[in-house]
């Protein structure tokens, strides 16, 4: 299970999920970056075998295939997979810019495997052994960087062939490699053009969950939407303006900062200050749902890593932060101490289901556990891990950890519930089912002017509903897929 606030920031070190903090797009612009991927190739011929010298750049291939294996082979979140395989000294031994380029080439076959599988088998005259992931990603790896990612098909194509010949797993394909992706390099971009896309890109359970709760043309612009690279935004403690300025960005209309350039997340002006932590624009909207928080008592449930809980600290709130993990605690620490908010923060490890702290706030923010599909842009291994049969189940958490927060409300309080899921049954069907349960409570209805957004952002029923491809900004597009409702307890 992922928590919202997991999707939103990235910024500590210690993140287990993406292992050290990096940014969307490495310091030096993509094209650069990827020149000096595409260069390493030109140092190697294929063919070379035995004790003849790596060519520069198959590390971040041998790493991309390994992360892709991770997630569809062995049913692994890519970000954990990464951090795993940050701790192999080979890896390790790997530039920045390398691991980079290996986490594209990864994300970037999890969006487009539909297409690339596509394409691929129109060059493979049988499938390839199912009991042999090897050779397949391989073929994967190798046909985004073609037909995706811009990288010279020579380079990608000597790389390749080179992979297998030095992988014992995949050595009997390095001809079938070579003549397969010369062929994808010269017909794949006529035939991935005539492709049904987004669609194919989506699994079936899910295309057809969000034509029935949006109709298919929202359905197609949700599913472009998911399938684009994210950029980071960022959430400023104060004059976004001139961070904005300072680190080349624009701040948007709901006061986040966008970067569409940046580097690693650390090296960045103003993270070791504290100045700002890294937050999804959508992200940042549920907390300001409670309004004017200073000097109140507010619990932060299944808090970390502490967006969150830095956005009410900020406001002046003494935040109780609870989640069931302390080592998630723990970076929860990290962040709120790195942007010298720790005064105004109490950590708790507690499971919500159970957890009874025997006294009332005036304000609690619930994010619970959640199937994420919202945050597909950020995290497309979601495409691959989450099951239709797995919303059952969650709802049913949701339902209980709803129920318990409704009770740490004081008389007169503020009860903010929040998903980063698109399902209707996780946002608007756990809280209807709530309120008829609970005449105490009532929706207060959530205005587009609070949060400087879109009429579009905001249900019938007055609840908080973002969608991937929304605009924070005129000509900003893109956004992760939130859902929030507020709801007050009666006096």
């Amino acid at each position: 299970m992922v928590h919202g606030d997991d999707r939103d920031v990235k910024d500590d070190k210690k993140a287990p999920r993406g292992g050290r903090p990096r940014a969307v797009k490495p310091s030096g612009g993509l094209r650069a970056w990827r020149a000096d991927m595409d260069s390493g190739a030109k140092g190697g011929k294929a063919g070379a075998r035995g004790g003849a010298a790596e060519p520069a750049g198959l590390g971040a291939r041998r790493l991309a295939v390994q992360l892709i294996e991770a997630v569809l082979v062995s049913s692994r979140a890519l970000d954990d997979a990464l951090e795993t395989a940050d701790r192999d000294p080979a890896v390790a031994g790997l530039e920045a810019r390398d691991r980079g380029f290996a986490r594209l080439i990864a994300a970037t076959v999890l969006r487009r495997q539909g297409s690339l599988d596509a394409v691929l088998s129109r060059f493979l005259e049988r499938p390839l052994p199912i009991n042999q992931p090897r050779p397949r990603s391989i073929l994967l790896a190798a046909a985004a960087q073609i037909l995706m990612l811009g990288t010279p098909a020579h380079a990608a194509i000597n790389l390749a062939v080179e992979q297998c010949r030095r992988d014992p797993k995949a050595d009997r394909f390095d001809k079938l490699a070579n003549a397969v992706l010369r062929r994808v390099s010269s017909e794949g971009p006529a035939i991935l053009a005539g492709l049904d896309t987004p669609r194919i890109d989506i699994p079936d359970w899910l295309w057809k969950r969000w034509v029935a709760s949006y109709g298919e043309p929202t359905a197609r612009r949700i599913a472009s939407a998911s399938l684009a690279e994210a950029e980071l935004d960022l959430s400023v403690k104060e004059d976004a303006a001139k961070w904005a300025e300072r680190l080349g960005g624009v701040v948007l209309a709901t006061g986040s900062v966008r970067l569409t350039e940046a580097g690693r997340i650390e090296e960045l002006a103003g993270f070791k200050d504290g100045a700002w932590w890294v937050q999804d624009a959508a992200a940042a909207l549920p907390s300001r749902l409670l309004g004017d928080v200073s000097g109140l008592e507010v619990a932060d449930l299944c808090a970390a890593p502490g967006g969150k809980t830095a956005a009410l600290a900020v406001g002046g709130a003494r935040v109780t932060a609870v989640d069931l993990s302390s080592e998630r605690l723990e970076r929860l620490a990290d962040n709120v101490a790195r942007l010298g908010l720790i005064d105004r923060v109490t950590t708790i490890a507690a499971d919500i289901a159970t957890w009874d702290p025997d006294r009332q706030f005036d304000a609690v923010l619930l994010d619970v556990p959640c199937l994420s599909t919202g945050t597909i842009r950020r995290h497309p291994d979601l495409l691959h891990l989450k099951r239709p049969s797995d919303l059952e189940r969650i709802v049913a958490l949701q339902t209980t950890l709803l129920e318990r927060a409704g009770r740490l409300v004081k008389p007169g309080g503020r009860l903010i519930y929040c998903v980063c899921s698109l399902e209707p049954e996780e946002g608007e069907g756990v809280v209807d089912a709530f309120l008829a349960r609970s005449p105490e409570f009532q929706r207060r209805a959530i205005m587009a002017a609070e949060l400087k957004g879109s009429i579009d952002w905001v249900t019938r029923k007055g609840d908080l509903r973002t969608l991937p491809f929304h605009e924070p900004s005129s000509g900003q597009a893109g956004m992760d897929g939130f859902y929030a409702a507020r709801l007050v307890k009666a006096a």
